[in-house]
């Protein structure tokens, strides 16, 4: 078992590995469009990609309106294991709509040996997601 500031410090430890091993300005956040963002999520039980839809319902409905139809074209061209979840609870109980990839396999943020499979995995699928919004995104506006 690890104290909290062992695991906050191998958390830090790996997102700074992951951005020298993978040197790039993703997206995330800077979307320009209200409540959209893509998100990493790794922890000692998973990782995953995501887009998020977290604003208002009003911007959620508009903007999942435009990604399930668009959702043929995601899961043929660009990430075929993506999951739509327009119901999808966060940790803290938070009820937002996402997109998402999660990796197959088994992985700990808190187990070195998992890190570079993660960090593959990160960089392969969001660089997907990345270029099917990039190509997509006067659609979704």
């Amino acid at each position: 078992m690890f104290s909290k500031e062992e695991s906050r410090k191998l958390k830090q430890e790996f997102w700074t590995s992951f951005g020298k091993s993978f040197p790039r300005k993703w997206i995330l956040y800077n979307t320009k469009l209200k409540g959209l963002s893509f998100k990493f999520y790794f922890d000692n039980k998973k990782a995953l990609v995501a887009l998020d839809l977290e604003d208002d319902l009003e911007y959620r409905i508009k903007y999942w309106e435009k990604l399930l139809a668009l959702k043929s074209i995601l899961l043929d061209e660009y990430l075929s294991d993506a999951i739509y979840d327009e119901e999808y609870f966060l940790d803290n109980h938070k009820e937002i709509s996402r997109i998402y990839v999660p990796l197959e396999q088994k992985v700990s943020i808190h187990n070195k040996n998992s890190w570079r499979n993660v960090m593959e995995f990160f960089n392969e699928k969001m660089s997907l997601f990345e270029a099917f919004f990039e190509e997509y995104k006067e659609i979704i506006e």
